[in-house]
């Protein structure tokens, strides 16, 4: 196992990468993770700042079918 650890003699150089690389690695997660928070509260704030839609009207008459086709 300590032959392992030793990684043929460039240990020194082999660790210290793979311990950078996780550190970019959680950097990078940390930095997506707080910007999709940020992003959600802006999206939250422009959509309670926003008026509600209105739905529109349906005109019954219009809307079955045999008024659309001209039968009746």
């Amino acid at each position: 196992m300590a032959e392992f650890f030793a990684m043929g003699g460039y240990a020194a150089y082999v660790w210290p990468a793979y311990g950078l690389a996780a550190l970019v690695l959680v950097g990078l997660l940390a930095a997506t993770w707080k910007a999709l928070h940020g992003a959600e509260a802006t999206l939250k704030a422009l959509e309670g700042s926003r008026p509600a839609r209105r739905r529109p009207r349906r005109n019954d008459a219009a809307a079955t079918p045999a008024a659309e086709v001209g039968e009746g």
